[in-house]
């Protein structure tokens, strides 16, 4: 069975992005950071995306601008395979993206019990929460960032349910970001 993680950005407060919608505080630029990003990109497996973080991510991963701040990242999300979970969408021009838009829980379902690499849901907040709550994610890997937003959306506000956690790996950066692991207990 296919393994699912979601990889999330929070502030220290909880939220995934501000009150404007807005994740740019989750950026940084630094050598420990962005080898921690260039790793991760070389994993392999699929991407999953609800639309407004497809059409974020994109906008910018396909761009000179991209590969040449983080070459290694945008060469990974680029070739990697991604789904995009939408109902809205018409067209997905980004490479390698096929568009979904029927039952996320179903399809997910469906992709777990396929054979291959495993998949990972990047931002995508609404997919995060709805797959948690359908009890699909088998591990989270949240990123606490070191800033408080006082406001915003928080990652898991549509589940209605405890989920039981038990955290697995804790890493920590001189940035002042920490990555928190976590399996279902």
């Amino acid at each position: 069975m296919r393994r699912l993680t979601a990889f999330e950005q929070v502030s220290l407060d909880g939220f995934f992005v501000d009150a404007k919608g807005d994740m740019s505080w989750a950026h940084k630029q630094d050598p420990e950071w962005n080898e921690f990003a260039a790793g991760n990109a070389k994993g392999g497996g699929t991407l999953l995306f609800g639309r407004v973080t497809y059409e974020m991510m994109a906008s910018f991963w396909p761009t000179e601008a991209a590969r040449q701040r983080m070459p290694e990242v945008a060469e990974g999300m680029n070739t990697l395979p991604k789904v995009v979970f939408s109902r809205t969408l018409r067209e997905t021009p980004w490479k390698n993206t096929r568009l979904v838009k029927g039952d996320m829980v179903a399809e997910v379902r469906k992709m777990k019990s396929e054979p291959g690499r495993g998949m990972v849901i990047l931002g995508s907040g609404s997919v995060v929460s709805q797959l948690t709550e359908a009890a699909l994610i088998d591990e989270l890997q949240i990123v606490v960032n070191p800033i408080v937003l006082g406001r915003g959306r928080t990652l898991f506000e549509t589940v209605k349910k405890s989920v039981p956690l038990k955290r697995v790996d804790t890493r920590v950066f001189g940035n002042g970001n920490v990555v928190l692991s976590y399996r279902a207990s």
